[in-house]
């Protein structure tokens, strides 16, 4: 006999309510015939999700510890979304003006925002410290940077230094972070990287925090556990050897997994934070502060791209679906599909799940080039003209994330929610890009600019 564990209840309610919001977009007219493509956010599970990641740390830190979970914004920008997370009592973790700009048209303020980036311009870095926004510097020429302004500007920001404890890679190279030749943070395993560490600090009174980010999706848990021991390990060290507790808070990114081959949310936050604290003990027991950088965990299982199927065919006696959602909302998985595979779901013209025998099929987006499959040999009731397909987990990384391939519009984004008469209610969230938008955005307005010049 089995049972349901809390996790398999709420997968299944989260699929349940997907399958009433599409159903719903459809009747609704939010996706159709002249519309063919919507983004959709799973608003209860969004605030799930973040209630989830601050109870999983509640559990492990010492009473009274300060906690800041600071959502990546880069994992989905969006303003609304970044209000609903503050609203949750999230902050935000930004790493250009543009994210530092969202975050503040949501209302993050100064002492809830992170400002992470390799690349900081001296008009960031004056614009952060001005403000108090926390600083984890990322390499030597930065802090350099950081203590000219410093000297002309004394300012309240808490500033850290992000070092790359070199542990390893993941399965995807490309969100590594933690390699040999990562190209983020000091790299502790350098000839001299340590010592020099140790010096910064001993040198500057002011740098009070210590960052490190082992890497994102393909990163296994004993993995990140490992580095983020390396990182607290450094902060002892860095600590005994100046005889005072000047690193206060441990900033130790994001980066937990998200399960893109079934519904159910794996691995947990509180899986995590138990892996942390049998780990790295000492980091819990109260002397440090802690911050976190999740982004993809907490909002990707939320999200879903509802595309209308526009033709089927069959090309070498294999069906294929050609739909409007492709390469220019789920990038990263026509490009590499084999690290990032998506979960497909066939609903019928008017939303409801599809039923029938499973067909071998391809699913196509309309982009014109001859890889832009959604998923390729895929299992499904056979689609049809009119049906609906979507691309599942997408809350991060994919919708928010437009590619402009073929000046394809960007889809408009919803929220939803049940509104407790077994009816769903939808709030936009991001209006569809317009035709005329998309003119402008091409220059639009200066079309004669080149045929002027000699």
């Amino acid at each position: 006999m089995t049972h349901e564990t809390g996790t398999d209840v709420e997968a299944a309610e989260r699929a349940a309510r997907r399958d009433e919001a599409v159903r719903a977009a459809v009747e609704q007219g939010l996706v159709g015939p002249d519309n063919p493509i919507v983004g959709l956010l799973d608003v209860p599970g969004i605030r799930a999700s973040a209630a989830a990641l601050r109870a999983a740390f509640d559990e492990v830190t010492a009473p009274g510890t300060p906690v800041l979970h600071a959502f990546a914004v880069k994992a989905t920008p969006l303003v609304p979304v970044l209000r609903l997370l503050r609203d949750t009592g999230l902050g935000a973790e930004v790493a250009s003006p543009g994210e530092l700009a969202l975050a503040r048209a949501a209302g993050l303020p100064p002492e809830r925002t992170v400002l992470d980036s390799p690349a900081k311009t001296p008009a960031e870095l004056r614009e952060a410290l001005a403000l108090g926004i926390a600083v984890n510097a990322d390499n030597p020429q930065e802090l350099d940077r950081i203590d000219a302004l410093m000297r002309s500007a004394p300012s309240r920001s808490p500033i850290g230094l992000r070092v790359n404890p070199q542990v390893g890679g993941g399965s995807i190279e490309a969100l590594s972070t933690a390699t040999a030749t990562s190209k983020f943070g000091v790299a502790l395993r350098d000839e001299g990287a340590r010592e020099w560490v140790i010096r910064a600090y001993q040198e500057r009174p002011w740098l009070r925090r210590l960052h490190a980010h082992t890497g994102s999706q393909g990163i296994a848990l004993p993995l990140m556990a490992q580095g983020v021991a390396r990182t607290y390990e450094l902060a002892e060290e860095i600590n005994q050897r100046l005889g005072r507790q000047q690193i206060d808070t441990v900033d130790i990114g994001g980066g937990l997994p998200v399960n893109f081959s079934s519904e159910a949310t794996a691995p947990t936050y509180a899986d995590y934070a138990r892996l942390l604290r049998e780990t790295v003990p000492g980091l819990f027991d109260g002397r440090y502060g802690l911050v976190t950088e999740f982004g993809r965990s907490l909002l990707a299982k939320h999200g879903t791209v509802v595309a209308r199927v526009e033709y089927t065919k069959s090309a070498g006696g294999r069906p294929v679906a050609v739909t409007h959602a492709g390469v220019q909302v789920a990038t990263r998985t026509v490009y590499v599909p084999g690290a990032w595979p998506l979960r497909i779901g066939a609903y019928d013209a008017k939303g409801r799940p599809k039923a029938g025998p499973d067909v071998v099929q391809d699913v196509a987006g309309p982009a014109c080039f001859a890889g832009d499959l959604l998923a390729e040999g895929r299992a499904l009731p056979l689609l049809e003209p009119g049906d609906y397909v979507t691309a599942l987990d997408t809350g991060a990384y994919y919708f928010a994330h437009h590619y402009a391939y073929n000046s394809l519009a960007r889809p408009g984004i919803h929220g939803f929610a049940p509104d407790g008469s077994g009816q769903v209610v939808f709030a936009v969230v991001r209006e569809e890009q317009s035709v005329r938008e998309i003119v402008a955005e091409a220059g639009g307005a200066h079309g004669g600019a080149l045929t002027g010049l000699a």
